[in-house]
């Protein structure tokens, strides 16, 4: 494993509507819900009271980013239709910009128009687990936005990237996968982008494994790296347990993340994500 101090090659800094977010340090997405459907139930919020609590809880467990999804994405979810995702989101968005004005949000979509709205509404980044590749409006309207962009590596969508998951080399074809929209994104004029790798989307848990052991070669696109593993399959199918008790195998591996070069964990679990960062910043 790496030591910080090759951790982090150079210090970026990217801008999230004028408020700076730089990765001196990495820093911790806490992941809400406004869905029913989402994997871990942990994760899901409905009531505007019981949603604020939630935010408050992270932002004293210490929380740098919270990602909001109104839309599961997991393998055979229902994608619902637009209408009923901005439902869900932009009202959600803004009751927490309201309440924590502060605070970074980041709208978990694949649809240009919710991105929009919800940007307008008070969120400050992106977040398309689909790359641009179901919505191609979503490049150009992420340009007009003038906001970061988190690009994660994907194949199909929620119905069929299971069976798209057929690689020459996985860590090559994923790095290869990502500079290409990269490059389409850079070409749009989009600034601050963001690199997922996507665990868990067009993988199986053996693939997942090799791209965790290979993600310092995403280096070479020279973003900041987000890492979203927190309580996903890949955990529970290894260890033969539910999402509910993947609490420890998260921490494990993204603690390995961490060593390997990750700016930004993605989790459903602020608390003990801090913890590892706390612990091992020097």
């Amino acid at each position: 494993m790496e030591s910080k101090d090759n951790k982090i090659e150079s210090i970026k800094t990217i801008n999230c509507s004028g408020k700076l977010l730089t990765f001196d340090t990495c820093k911790v997405m806490g992941v809400i819900n406004v869905n029913q459907d989402s994997f871990y139930p942990g994760s899901r919020v409905f009531k505007e009271a019981d949603l604020l609590k939630k935010v408050e809880q992270f932002i004293d467990e210490g929380v740098d980013i919270l990602d909001v999804g109104g839309i599961s994405t997991r393998p055979h979810a229902d994608l619902f239709n637009a209408q009923e995702e901005l439902k869900r989101v932009v009202g959600a968005v803004e009751s927490i910009s309201r309440k924590f004005p502060s605070l970074l949000l980041s709208i978990d979509t694949f649809r240009s128009d919710v991105a929009r709205e919800a940007i307008y509404a008070g969120a400050d980044i992106v977040n398309d687990v689909y790359g641009g590749s179901y919505d191609g409006k979503m490049f150009q309207t992420v340009t007009e936005l003038n906001v970061p962009y988190i690009l994660m590596h994907s194949r199909g969508d929620a119905q069929d990237m299971m069976y798209r998951n057929d690689y020459v080399n996985l860590v090559k074809d994923v790095v290869l996968e990502l500079s290409i929209k990269l490059q389409e994104l850079r070409r749009f004029g989009v600034k601050d982008v963001i690199i997922d790798p996507g665990f868990g989307f067009a993988k199986n848990g053996a693939q997942n494994f090799e791209l965790l052991h290979g993600i310092d070669h995403l280096k070479v696109l020279d973003c900041p790296l987000l890492i979203g593993l927190s309580r996903k399959s890949m955990i529970c199918e290894k260890l033969g347990i539910q999402s509910d008790q993947a609490l420890n195998g998260t921490t494990v591996l993204n603690t390995f993340a961490y060593m390997k070069g990750a700016s930004i964990l993605r989790v459903h679990d602020v608390k003990e994500a801090r913890e590892i960062i706390d612990l091992l910043e020097i």
